[in-house]
């Protein structure tokens, strides 16, 4: 069984140079700032306030804060004003949903682990995943974020990226053959076959 490919558009996709924010919900901006600005150093630099969203015109008043990465893009929140955090998903682990920040070295992560244990944050890791290393924690929000920095070197990537959509394929093929699997086990289940 081969996926559907979607319909080719008649022009081509326009260039995406980078992220220019990552936006989530946040329960209380100052202590928002306070990890990302104060602990892991990224500096607030813009603060939009607004009674209304200016995509749908309702009336919701907010406060939207980004704080900036040395690459110019930017991690971004907004405070509803009611204290509630975005609630996590229920259909999805929580390792899955997450940021992954990028820093210089191996020794720059591990000291950034010193610091947020030193400021009692529960950090796990440092995970080998044979291209980046990488340290995982939660923000006060409950948004897990992944510090991580590559260990090989570009052309390894570059190679990587050649059997990247024959992995993809490869997988898609192995995916339906596990829901055909766990479909026919609950159908046993249910009908008490055993054979």
């Amino acid at each position: 069984m081969t996926p559907a490919s979607p319909i080719a558009p008649a022009t081509a996709p326009v260039p995406v140079r980078g992220l220019h924010h990552f936006a989530w919900r946040c329960r209380d901006s100052e202590e928002t700032r306070r990890f990302y600005e104060d602990l892991l150093g990224l500096p607030l630099v813009h603060v939009i306030k607004s009674d209304h969203v200016p995509s749908t015109g309702e009336y919701c008043p907010y406060v939207h804060i980004f704080f900036q990465m040395r690459d110019g893009s930017y991690i971004a929140f907004f405070d509803l004003g009611d204290d509630i955090a975005a609630l996590p998903s229920p259909n999805t682990p929580s390792w899955v949903n997450h940021i992954a920040l990028r820093v210089d070295s191996h020794a720059d992560l591990l000291a950034a682990k010193a610091r947020l244990q030193a400021a009692g944050v529960e950090v796990l890791g440092l995970t080998d995943h044979h291209i980046i290393e990488s340290i995982y924690f939660f923000d006060p929000n409950g948004i897990r974020v992944e510090l991580t920095t590559p260990t090989v070197p570009q052309a390894e990537m570059d190679a990587h990226a050649l059997h990247a959509r024959a992995d993809l394929d490869a997988w898609t093929v192995r995916k339906a053959q596990l829901q055909r699997d766990a479909a026919r086990t609950a159908e046993a289940a249910r009908t008490g076959d055993t054979a």
